[in-house]
């Protein structure tokens, strides 16, 4: 595995989920959480994830490192994927290195292993973007992908992708049709209508589960981080 400074804690307050456990946004995550492991069947059970948004702004990054931390705290081995290589931020949340990651493993012979990063959050592991791709959505797209997504679920309990919004770039569209289910972000006084109508078209297109929609940034306290379950109706 990559070297982190095992020292630090996470220190981005967007990690409601560690920094207050018992707050009622950290709950309604954990409402989330419960809401994806009920959508899972004998049939379909849910272990990949894609989180993603129509448009940037919109909280995708944030919502899906906290996700990954409830995930964790409820006793399960969880990775979380930097797979928006066009803009990274997740390892600027829980404050490691970005000089190997996503990119390497999809770009060259290296072993998934090597890429993946401790938290400091028990269970949880993180693999960063990597140094910047020149083509990301045709790496994402390869046959090297398809064999990532198999070895990492042979290893972990629970995978969350972090993709670039699906409306300006593909490579949501090409995650979300490998994996078992995707979750759309939307931020009250960001997000267009028109814009989600055109992300839930695209999703569609590729025969994506969409499980539902995160919507947060409400002004009423009450109603932050709150999940709608079920944008399919």
């Amino acid at each position: 595995m990559a070297k982190n400074n095992k020292n630090k804690a996470p220190e981005a307050v967007s990690l409601i989920t560690l920094v207050d456990k018992t707050s009622p946004i950290s709950e309604r995550y954990r409402t989330i959480r419960t809401n994806i492991q009920f959508a899972s069947s004998t049939n379909h059970q849910i272990k990949t994830l894609v989180i993603t948004s129509s448009g940037p702004g919109e909280g995708k990054s944030t919502t899906a490192a906290n996700l990954a931390v409830v995930f964790a705290n409820s006793g399960q081995r969880v990775l979380l994927v930097d797979a928006d290589m066009r803009k990274p931020t997740v390892h600027k949340t829980f404050l490691l290195s970005n000089s190997v990651g996503l990119s390497n493993v999809l770009g060259t012979e290296l072993n998934f292993n090597e890429a993946v990063q401790p938290s400091a959050v028990p269970n949880l592991y993180v693999m960063t973007s990597g140094p910047k791709a020149q083509n990301p959505s045709e790496l994402l797209g390869s046959i090297r992908t398809d064999k990532l997504m198999q070895e990492l679920r042979e290893n972990y309990d629970f995978i969350i992708f972090d993709m670039p919004p699906v409306v300006a770039v593909t490579d949501a569209q090409i995650v979300a049709s490998k994996v078992d289910g995707t979750m759309l972000v939307v931020r009250e006084n960001v997000t267009r209508k028109d814009s989600l109508q055109k992300a839930r078209e695209l999703l569609t297109m590729v025969n994506a589960n969409v499980l539902g929609a995160v919507f947060n940034g409400s002004t009423d306290e009450n109603d932050q981080g709150y999940y709608y379950y079920g944008t399919g109706e």
